[in-house]
C-alpha cells in the first residue's frame, strides 16, 4: 500500500485527489495539509511514502515544505503539482529535492501512474512540464537551471546509454524506455545511474537538458 499525503491550500483540489486515490486498491491517503507548515508536521506524524505538494500555499510554501520534509525524512518522495504560471517556482522545487512534477490539469490516470512510479523509484514528469523546464534551461541560463557539466565527447557513452539518454530527453518514463528498447526496467535504471555518473548530472531533468543541448542520436537509429 502506498501512503500519500496531500498538500494543497484548496480544499476542492484535496477532495478531488482523495476521491481519485480512493478508487484504487494500492493507494491510501494518509493525511491532508492546507499549507506547508501542516505538510511538514503531518509528514513527520503519518510517515507518507509520497507527498503530492502544491507550490503556492500560505505561510510556508511548497518548495520550502519539500526541503524540510526531505531533510527530516529522505526516503519520502515528493511530486510537485504545478500550474502553467508556476515556472519560476519549478527550479527552487527541483533544488529542494522534488522527485517529479505534474501539471494540475493532468489526467486522473496520469496522477495515479505518477504516484506509483515515484514510489517505485522513478521520476515522473508531465511531458508539458518537462518540455518547459528543458526549454527554459536551454534558452536562457536561468539561475538554478540545470546546466551541462561536461563536453559530450568526454562522456564516452555506450550505444545503449545513448539510446536511453535520447529517449529520456523525449520525456519517456523508465517503463516506456524499457518497452521501446525491449529491456527490463531495472536495466534502464542502471543505464540512467551510469549516465548520471558519466555526465555529472544529478537528476532526470538535468539529463533531459543534456539531451536537448547536445542532441544525442540513438545508436540503433
Amino acid at each position: 500500500m502506498i501512503r500519500v499525503l496531500l498538500a494543497d491550500d484548496q480544499q476542492l483540489v484535496r477532495a478531488g485527489m482523495r476521491m481519485l486515490c480512493e478508487t484504487t486498491a494500492d493507494i491510501d491517503v494518509a493525511g491532508e495539509a492546507a499549507n506547508g507548515h501542516e505538510a511538514v508536521v503531518l509528514a513527520d506524524r503519518v510517515r507518507p511514502d509520497v507527498v503530492l505538494m502544491d507550490l503556492r500555499m500560505p505561510g510556508v510554501d511548497g518548495f520550502t515544505a519539500t526541503s524540510r520534509i526531505l531533510a527530516a525524512r529522505p526516503a519520502t518522495r515528493v511530486i510537485v503539482l504545478t500550474t502553467f504560471d508556476d515556472d519560476h517556482h519549478l527550479y527552487p522545487a527541483l533544488r529542494a529535492g522534488a522527485h517529479g512534477f505534474l501539471a494540475k490539469d493532468a489526467a486522473p490516470e496520469e496522477v495515479l501512474d505518477a504516484i506509483r512510479r515515484v514510489a517505485d523509484g522513478d521520476a515522473p514528469f508531465s511531458p508539458a512540464v518537462l518540455r518547459r523546464l528543458v526549454h527554459a534551461a536551454v534558452a536562457a541560463n536561468e539561475p538554478g537551471a540545470p546546466e551541462a557539466p561536461t563536453a559530450p565527447d568526454r562522456w564516452r557513452l555506450t550505444g545503449r546509454e545513448r539510446d536511453v539518454l535520447a529517449l529520456l530527453g523525449e520525456g519517456l518514463s523508465n517503463a516506456e524506455i524499457a518497452a521501446t528498447l525491449h529491456v527490463g526496467v531495472t536495466t534502464v535504471k542502471t543505464h540512467i545511474a551510469n549516465l548520471m555518473s558519466k555526465t555529472g548530472a544529478t537528476n532526470r531533468v538535468r539529463l533531459a537538458v543534456l539531451a536537448a543541448r547536445e542532441p544525442i542520436s540513438r545508436a540503433d537509429g
